[in-house]
């Protein structure tokens, strides 16, 4: 049976958020973060990205491209509140839902009996619903599965929606830039450029061992996607592999007693988000340093708890590579078991992209807390 896969993706999602609570943002370039010129970008709204502006960017950039740039501290409580009430409007309409992050996730309607099954009236009518409800607008994509909704998502954005039918796919992919193919960032697009792989028709035309040569074990997944395939299921629930909370400092500091100041207060936090953590047990522990020129270090050592002591001999031995210079970034980390084979086997399936949106929202939106 061909799949009906939707793709929801809500349009700059905190930013938006902000727009509807906030009139006086709503015409004028914002951008999620701290007001300080070491806080990163969670995201920016539409007319900030005229200037150039972009999630994950330096503040300091930010406002370099685009001075009018209006920085609102982010509200991620009420964020995760409204991701709620979004995933309550899904359930409506299809129990198969993969959630990537608070802002996007896959739906399964393949079985979906409403508007006589068709994915394509479904999509349109969970973006109403979202906007009759919530006062905030979505983009969704519909292919057959996920690679291609995803990617058709972001075909007419904002407030649109981009529809993939199977006699379709030939064509759709056939000219694809690989940058657009999720996993493939700058350096492995210039790595492939640099073997005259530009477009999924120049995979087509190469072999998987070929790439093997240049991208490793993601090939496989590089030559199906060359072609529209995915046979991927929805992950509809995702366990947990490790947790973790950092913070950028305003300041650099460089001495033992500045970082451990800093470690209590993120020690907190982690206690704080691992009460919400179900059915994990820790394994290892683990701690971050990045210094003022961007190199980092990471220390991690088994541990079945957090233990505060490990955690200062952690700290030791981060600072004895430090080699004197000072620190703009420090994280601490927690490692849960691994999953039993079957759950394992399962989680592996999960795809790069999924993994990457996990992590964006789990270690970048933290600066804004």
């Amino acid at each position: 049976m061909v799949k009906k896969i939707i793709h929801v993706d809500m349009d700059a999602f905190y930013a938006s958020v902000e727009m509807r609570d906030f009139p006086q943002y709503r015409e004028v370039p914002i951008g999620i973060g701290w007001d300080s010129k070491r806080s990163v970008l969670c995201t920016c709204n539409y007319l900030a990205r005229q200037y150039g502006v972009r999630s994950a960017m330096p503040v300091i950039t930010a406002k370099r491209l685009c001075p009018e740039l209006i920085i609102v501290n982010g509200r991620m409580d009420l964020y995760r509140e409204i991701s709620q009430q979004i995933r309550a409007i899904f359930n409506r309409y299809s129990d198969i839902i993969e959630p990537l992050s608070l802002d996007e996730a896959y739906l399964d309607v393949t079985d979906c009996q409403l508007f006589k099954g068709s994915a394509t009236l479904i999509a349109e009518q969970i973006r109403r619903d979202i906007f009759n409800e919530l006062q905030l607008t979505a983009s969704a994509g519909i292919a057959p599965n996920k690679f291609l909704a995803k990617i058709a998502s972001d075909e007419n954005k904002p407030n649109g929606q981009c529809v993939i039918t199977p006699d379709g796919v030939a064509n759709f992919v056939r000219e694809l830039p690989l940058r657009k193919i999720p996993g493939i960032g700058p350096k492995t697009a210039e790595k492939l450029a640099r073997h005259g792989l530009i477009t999924c028709a120049d995979v087509r035309a190469s072999s998987e061992e070929h790439l093997k040569t240049i991208v490793g074990k993601f090939a496989t997944a590089l030559y199906q996607r060359s072609f529209g395939v995915d046979n991927r299921e929805l992950t509809v629930k995702r366990q947990r592999k490790s947790l973790a909370v950092e913070t950028t400092l305003a300041e650099d500091i460089t001495t033992e007693k500045e970082c451990l100041e800093v470690i209590a207060v993120l020690k907190t936090k982690l206690l704080q988000r691992l009460e919400t953590v179900e059915d994990r047990k820790i394994c290892r522990q683990g701690i971050k340093l990045k210094f003022f020129d961007f190199n980092q270090t990471t220390v991690d050592h088994q541990s079945t708890t957090f233990d505060e002591q490990l955690l200062f001999e952690l700290l030791t031995t981060a600072l004895s590579r430090s080699k004197g210079r000072a620190i703009r970034l420090i994280g601490l980390t927690l490692g849960f078991t691994s999953l039993d084979n079957k759950q394992g086997k399962n989680l592996k399936n999960n795809s790069l992209e999924n993994q990457q949106q996990e992590k964006y929202a789990e270690q970048l939106c933290l600066n804004i807390e």
